[in-house]
C-alpha cells in the first residue's frame, strides 16, 4: 500500500481563536533595528483584514490582556496609527447598511451583528486607552484616536453613528434591537466618562442625544436598560453646566412626555432599592420580631436555618460599607439635575404610587437608601459627596409648596411604609407599616445629625439637614399640620447638637476653613432658629400639649450650655438668629425654679413640668420676625460640591463600563 502524502500535523496545545491572531496581527511588538526609522509606521491593513475583524465576535478579555500593558507613552508614540485605523473602522463598521428593497432578513441579521461587534471592540478599546495617564490628555489622546487633522470629520460621524443605533433607526438593518442600542450607550458612556475635562465631550453636546437617549428609555422595559442611558443623560448635562448654557439641562426643563418620566422614577426607585440591598447585605439591621428562624435558633435547630445571612465583625463591616454605595450610585447625579430642572419630574418622584400591593413606592426607596448612606456618610469622601447629592433633591422637594403639602398629607392613600437604616446606634423608634412621609424625612435628617459628629465636621451636610427641618417645621407651622411623631427625639438631637458644638467650638474654629466657616454660620443660625420656631409656634404643628412641654423642660435643661453657646459663637452680635429667645425662656423658668424650691430638696421632674406649665401665663415669648422663612435653593451656592460630585460620578461610570 503506498504512503499517503498527506502528513498529520500535532495537535497544538491549546487552540487560538482567529479574533485574538487578528488582535495580536494588529497590536504586535515592533523590535526596529538600530538603523530603522525611530518613528514606526504601521501597514494599512487590507479591507478583508477588516471585514473578518468586526464579523468575528470580539474576545473581550483577550482585548484587554493585549492593551492594558501598553503605557501611554507608547500608545502615543509606537501606536498611534494602529488605534487610530481601529477607531476609524470601527465607526465605519457602526453605520448602518444603505437602504435596499431586496434586502434579506439574513442581511439584516448580519449588518446588526456588525455593529453589536463594532461596540463591543470600541467599549474594551475605548475604556483602555481612556484609562491611561497621558501628559497632555486633551491632545493626546486625540491623536491616539483620530489625529489632530481628522478629528473633526472622524468623531462627529463617530457621534452621529451612535445617535442613530440608539434612536434604533435604520437602513436594511430595519429597527435596531434593544440589546445594540444598549451597547451604543455603553460605548458613549465610555468616551464621556473617559475622556471627561477633554475637548471631546463638546461633540457630544453638537449633536444633541437627549431625543435619541428618551426614545431609547421609552421602548426599554428593565431597569438597567432605563438606567444606563438615563445615567449617561446625566453625565452630559453635567459637562461644563457652569460654564456655558448646556442644551441638556435645557431639555430636561422642557421634557413633559410624563409616561418616559414614570419609567424613568421607576426605575430610579428600583436602582435604590439595589443599593439598600447591598448594604443590608453586609448587616441585617431589621428590628428581630417573631420568626420561624428564631424560634428554631433558640430550640437549638439552627442547621434547619439555610438562608441565614453570614455576621462580619466590626473591622470587616467597617470596611465593606467604605466601599458603598456600588458605582452604580452614579444614577443619583441624572436624578438630582432632573429634580433641579423639571417640576413634572419632582411631581412623580414624590406621588408615583407602587405597582403592586406590598412593593414599595420610588420615593420610599429613595428615601430609604439616603438613610443608608447618611449613617455611612463619615466612612469616605464618596459617600459623603452621594449623601449630599440626596440630601439637595430632597431640599428641592421640600422647598415647593405643594409636593411639601403631599409629604405632610395624612391620607391613607399618601402614607407608605419607608425602610430606614438601623445599623448604629442610637436608634430611633421604630414605625412599622405606613406612616405620613415627611416623618420619615425627619427621622433621616434626625439619623443624619445623630450619626455624623465628629470634631471636623461636615458643616455642609449639617446644614443640609437642619435647613430641610427648618423647612419642613416652617411649613407645618403656617399650615398647622399636626404630626403624630416622635418629636422629643427630634429635639433631643438639636440640643445635643448644640451641646456638641459648644464643647469643640475652638477645635471647629481651627479646623474648619474659611468658606466651612460661613457654613458654620449659617448652620448655627438654623439649629437656633428652629427651636425657637419650636418654642414660640409649637401650638400649631405640635400633636399635644406634653410634646409643647417637652420642648420647654429641654430648653430649660440646657440652660447654662445655651449661655455659653451664646457667649463662645458671639450670636447676641448678629441679628440672623433668635438666641436670645432659647436663653430667655431658660432664664424664666430658672427663676421660676430657684423661688418654688427649698433650700434642702430638689424639685422632681414632675415637679418642674408642672411649674413649666403655670410659667405659660408670665411667659413673654420675643422671637425675632421671619423664623419660618428661609432661602431658596440656588445651585449656583453649591458649585463647587456639584462640580466634585460631577467627578465622582464619572469616576463611578468610567469602572462601571470597564466592570470593575
Amino acid at each position: 500500500m503506498e504512503q499517503s502524502p498527506l502528513t498529520q500535523q500535532p495537535r497544538p496545545e491549546a487552540f487560538q481563536a482567529k479574533i485574538v491572531q487578528l488582535y495580536q496581527e494588529l497590536f504586535k511588538d515592533h523590535d526596529h533595528d538600530e538603523d530603522s526609522d525611530s518613528h514606526y509606521h504601521s501597514p494599512t491593513h487590507t479591507e478583508g483584514f477588516w471585514t473578518e475583524f468586526f464579523i468575528l465576535k470580539p474576545a473581550r478579555s483577550s482585548l484587554r490582556q493585549i492593551l492594558d500593558p501598553i503605557s501611554a507613552s507608547d500608545l502615543l508614540h509606537l501606536y498611534a496609527s494602529q488605534t487610530q485605523q481601529l477607531f476609524s473602522r470601527a465607526v465605519s463598521a457602526l453605520k448602518p447598511a444603505r437602504p435596499s428593497s431586496s434586502a434579506s432578513a439574513s442581511s439584516q441579521t448580519q449588518s446588526q451583528n456588525k455593529q453589536a461587534n463594532a461596540l463591543d471592540t470600541l467599549s474594551v478599546f475605548l475604556v483602555s486607552v481612556l484609562g491611561k495617564k497621558y501628559t497632555n490628555p486633551s491632545s493626546d489622546i486625540i491623536e491616539v484616536l483620530a489625529g489632530l487633522d481628522s478629528v473633526d470629520h472622524v468623531f462627529g460621524e463617530f457621534v452621529g453613528a451612535l445617535d442613530g443605533i440608539v434612536r434604533g433607526g435604520g437602513g436594511t438593518a430595519g429597527a435596531t434591537s434593544i440589546e445594540v442600542r444598549r451597547k451604543a450607550v455603553e460605548v458613549a458612556m465610555a468616551v464621556t466618562a473617559g475622556a471627561w475635562g477633554t475637548g471631546l465631550g463638546s461633540y457630544f453636546i453638537q449633536r444633541d442625544m437627549f431625543p435619541a437617549l428618551m426614545k431609547l428609555i421609552q421602548d426599554s422595559e428593565t431597569t438597567p436598560d432605563i438606567v444606563r442611558p438615563f445615567t449617561l443623560v446625566g453625565l452630559l448635562a453635567n459637562y461644563n453646566k457652569f460654564e456655558f448654557q448646556n442644551p441638556y439641562q435645557m431639555r430636561l426643563n422642557d421634557f413633559v412626555n410624563e409616561q418616559t418620566i414614570q419609567k424613568i422614577v421607576r426605575a430610579v426607585g428600583e436602582a435604590c432599592l439595589t443599593l439598600r440591598g447591598q448594604y443590608v447585605a453586609v448587616q441585617e439591621d431589621l428590628p428581630e420580631g417573631w420568626s420561624i428562624a428564631g424560634t428554631l435558633s433558640m430550640i437549638g435547630l439552627v442547621r434547619l436555618n439555610k438562608h441565614k445571612k453570614p455576621v462580619y465583625d466590626a473591622e470587616t463591616q467597617k470596611r465593606m460599607f467604605s466601599a458603598l454605595p456600588s458605582k452604580e450610585a452614579a444614577v443619583l447625579l441624572a436624578t438630582y439635575d432632573f429634580t433641579h430642572a423639571n417640576k413634572l419630574f419632582c411631581h412623580n418622584l414624590v406621588t408615583l404610587p407602587p405597582l403592586a400591593k406590598g412593593d414599595e413606592p420610588p420615593f420610599s426607596s429613595f428615601l430609604s437608601i439616603t438613610s443608608y448612606m447618611l449613617q455611612h456618610a463619615h466612612l469616605s469622601q464618596r459617600t459623603t459627596l452621594y449623601s449630599h447629592l440626596n440630601l439637595m433633591i430632597i431640599r428641592l422637594l421640600i422647598e415647593d409648596p405643594v409636593l411639601c403639602k403631599r409629604l405632610c398629607s395624612s391620607e391613607a392613600e399618601h402614607r407608605h411604609a419607608v425602610r430606614l437604616c438601623r445599623q448604629r446606634s442610637p436608634y430611633l423608634p421604630h414605625v412599622p407599616g405606613d406612616r405620613v412621609l415627611a416623618t420619615a424625612v425627619l427621622d433621616t435628617m434626625i439619623d443624619a445629625v445623630n450619626h455624623n459628629l465628629r470634631r471636623r465636621l461636615d458643616v455642609g451636610l449639617y446644614t443640609l439637614c437642619v435647613g430641610i427641618l427648618l423647612r419642613l417645621i416652617s411649613y407645618m407651622s403656617r399650615s398647622r399640620s399636626r404630626l403624630e411623631y416622635h418629636w422629643h427625639e427630634l429635639f433631643r438631637s438639636l440640643l445635643s447638637l448644640i451641646r456638641f458644638l459648644t464643647t469643640y467650638a475652638s477645635d471647629l474654629k481651627t479646623l474648619l476653613g474659611g468658606q466651612q466657616q460661613g457654613q458654620l454660620d449659617t448652620l448655627l443660625d438654623l439649629v437656633v432658629n428652629t427651636l425657637a420656631l419650636g418654642l414660640s409656634s409649637g401650638e400649631s404643628f405640635l400633636p399635644t400639649s406634653a410634646a409643647y412641654d417637652d420642648l420647654f423642660y429641654k430648653i430649660v435643661e440646657m440652660g447654662d450650655v445655651l449661655v455659653k453657646f451664646r457667649d463662645v459663637y458671639g450670636l447676641k452680635k448678629r441679628q440672623s438668629n433668635s438666641i436670645d429667645t432659647l436663653v430667655n425662656v431658660s432664664a424664666h423658668y430658672k427663676d421660676m425654679l430657684a423661688s418654688g424650691a427649698s433650700s434642702k430638696e430638689k424639685l422632681t421632674s414632675v415637679q418642674v413640668a408642672e411649674v413649666i406649665k403655670q410659667g405659660y401665663e408670665t411667659l413673654s415669648i420675643q422671637a425675632k420676625e421671619g423664623l419660618d422663612s428661609w432661602e431658596r435653593f440656588r445651585e449656583a451656592d453649591e458649585r463647587g460640591l456639584l462640580k466634585k460630585m460631577a467627578r465622582e460620578a464619572v469616576g463611578d461610570v468610567r469602572a462601571w463600563v470597564g466592570g470593575e
